[in-house]
């Protein structure tokens, strides 16, 4: 069964340690359905790659694995893609 992307999103958009989601360079990193595209979560045959951004000062192996038990296990490889670390908030 393929996974799905719009439930993966959503899941990895609740957590404290990702401030949103991050396409890759050039956009490389969604997934493309009808009328919509998912940023952030590219499912292929392979593997599943999901891109963030972080929440400083979370570190990228802390978001990995909050990110990996998330979303539960999968039928393929997940690979996340650190593309940025959001700017601290000052109040």
């Amino acid at each position: 069964m393929t996974p799905d992307a719009v439930a993966i999103a959503a899941a990895v958009a609740g957590l404290p340690e990702v401030a949103g989601p991050h396409g890759g360079r050039v956009g490389e990193i969604a997934t493309l359905l009808p009328g919509r595209r998912v940023a952030g979560v590219r499912v292929t045959d392979d593997e599943v790659t999901i891109g963030v951004v972080l929440t400083y000062p979370v570190t990228a192996a802390a978001a990995a694995t909050a990110v990996q038990a998330a979303i539960g296990p999968l039928d393929r490889p997940v690979r996340v893609f650190i593309g940025d670390i959001a700017a601290p908030t000052t109040s």
